[in-house]
């Protein structure tokens, strides 16, 4: 038997209202986690593109189109996503340029 706060009469409002607190709490602190900016996702195409030549210049010209070809696919899937979700103009480049490209905040 779980032993709650308010005592044996606990209410099950308050323990609703405590339960999405902490939601809101562990989901902001996500979202702070996950958040990626403009210079890391800078650096992630500068990664991307030190990645290309370099695989292009040991194994082939073909490996490194690949790889550029494979980020542009995501970018170009992920603006789709954006403009079928109702965001357009610019906001949608830099959303799917971030979404792309941002990982290299956790480099």
């Amino acid at each position: 038997m779980r032993h709650w706060p308010e005592g044996s009469a606990a209410d099950p409002e308050a323990a609703r209202e405590r339960y999405e607190s902490d939601m809101r709490t562990t989901r902001a602190a996500l979202r702070e986690a996950a958040r990626a900016d403009m210079p890391a996702a800078h650096f992630g195409v500068a990664v991307v593109i030190a990645a290309s030549v370099v695989l292009g210049l040991f194994a082939g010209p073909v490996a490194g189109s690949l790889v550029v070809g494979v980020f542009g696919a995501l970018f170009l899937m992920t603006l789709a996503v954006m403009f079928v979700r109702g965001i357009r103009g610019v906001d949608a480049c830099w959303r799917s340029y971030l979404f792309t490209f941002g990982w290299a905040n956790w480099i």
